[in-house]
Formats: structure tokens, sequence, C-alpha cells
């Protein structure tokens, strides 16, 4: 997990991001011993309820937790540190069909910019 403030707040000052709807995907190479850390985040302002923005940050982590072992393997092998953030931009509840076949898809992209990445 990605819970380091002064590590979050790197990933959002340094790092790179791409829009893939209905998530914004922020990722950082970095020199920790950790091989992947991943972090996601609801805005307040789309989702006044603390209970639905719990809901699509847990569907976001069991999403990722299920798909991640593609980009964990690339990361190992390629030798580097990847920090990731998704930030859920939508403005209705997601079901969890959409919200898993997102994430493959950024998985997917994220394998292919660290293999690109020398």
């Amino acid at each position: 997990r990605l819970k380091s403030r002064k590590t979050i707040e790197q990933l959002f000052r340094e790092g790179k991001s791409y829009a893939y709807a209905p998530f914004r995907v922020y990722y950082l190479f970095n020199d920790t011993a950790v091989s992947l850390q991943f972090g996601a985040g609801v805005s307040t302002k789309n989702f006044k309820k603390a209970v639905d923005r719990n809901r699509i940050k847990r569907l976001t982590r069991e999403a990722w937790r299920l798909q991640k072992m593609p980009l964990k393997e690339v990361t190992k092998e390629q030798k580097r540190s990847l920090s990731v953030f998704l930030i859920y931009t939508g403005k209705e509840l997601p079901v969890y069909k959409d919200v898993y076949e997102k994430t493959g898809k950024i998985i997917d992209k994220l394998c292919q910019i660290v293999i690109t990445k020398k």
C-alpha cells in the first residue's frame, strides 16, 4: 500500500499522469525497496457521503489486488520500483464489473510504460 504522505506528495508533484475514464492515473518510478505501491482516492466534490467514497475505493483496491501480478512481475524483471495512485473521477457510483475492466486496462498500459522506460 501507498501510505507515506511524503511519497504521495512526491508522486503528485513529480510523477506523470494520464486519464483513463473514469480514472486519473498518477505514476512515478522511485528508488524504494518495494517494487509496486498502490493507492486509491475519490473526490469529495463528486461524492458527498463517505459511504460512497469508501465503497468506490474498496472496489478499486479489490480490482487492483486481483489483477496486479503482471505489473508486479514486469517491475521485478526490469528492476524498477513504481508508485501508482488512481483517482476516481466519475460522477455516478460504479458497478464492480466496470471498475474491474478499467483497472485491467490501466494495468496493461502501465506494463507497457514500465517496459518502454529504461
